[in-house]
């Protein structure tokens, strides 16, 4: 018997002859990979860390992207496993304030992301962000693999022909992440009246959400 079936979403009808039923469990295995690859296509996911001040006001930053499917706000580039807020804040444990960001390479890439974040902070201030001072809110990127080593590489060299003052930024591999306490997490998005969010994130935000829309990306 000939029958035409459709393997999956997006995938051309093609003819399977069946001759027998003996025959069936092998369309059945070719229709389950079948759907498995395309579910797998569909649920790609990459991530890439960095920091730039204040996560609170990073992960709102990065949250007006497209393509970007979710954020963790946390702590890296430092020794100490399982560090507190406290414990960054009194530079104990040498990480930084960053975000993990979830992206769908598909709809935005790495090098996108990067280059979004030399216009997200001062990368030339040494030693914090604006009014926030200490080490744990300076410029820095985090790689996990050499492609993304490479991108940060490329990607800052092209931002400093756009900056007078040398930019700081690390760019250091990344060995382990550590997501910060739950009541940091959109903390931009649930506290949008506190003085932080309203003073010093909601103006900055509003600056990207214009040179978004400028760009035609927002």
């Amino acid at each position: 018997m000939e029958t035409a079936l459709l393997l999956a979403p997006g995938i051309l009808w093609r003819t399977v002859v069946l001759t027998d039923m003996k025959s069936l469990p092998a369309l059945l295995s070719l229709l389950l990979l079948s759907f498995s690859m395309t579910h797998a296509a569909e649920m790609k996911t990459d991530s890439i860390v960095l920091g730039g001040g204040c996560f609170w006001c990073t992960e709102a930053a990065y949250k007006l992207l497209p393509g970007v499917k979710h954020i963790t706000s946390g702590y890296a580039g430092g020794d100490e496993p399982n560090p507190t807020y406290e414990e960054v804040c009194a530079h104990s444990t040498g990480h930084a304030e960053v975000i993990k960001v979830d992206f769908d390479p598909a709809k935005v890439s790495a090098d996108e992301l990067y280059y979004y974040f030399w216009a997200v902070h001062n990368p030339t201030q040494v030693g914090g962000q604006g009014n926030d001072h200490g080490p744990q809110y300076r410029s820095i990127i985090l790689y996990s693999n050499e492609a993304q080593k490479a991108a940060a590489e490329k990607s800052r060299a092209k931002a400093q022909e756009t900056f007078r003052d040398p930019i700081t930024t690390e760019i250091v591999p990344l060995t382990k992440f550590w997501p910060a306490e739950d009541y940091h997490q959109d903390y931009f998005a649930k506290n949008p009246n506190a003085g932080y969010c309203s003073f010093v994130i909601a103006p900055k935000i509003r600056r990207l959400e214009h040179k978004l829309e400028a760009a035609g990306k927002h």
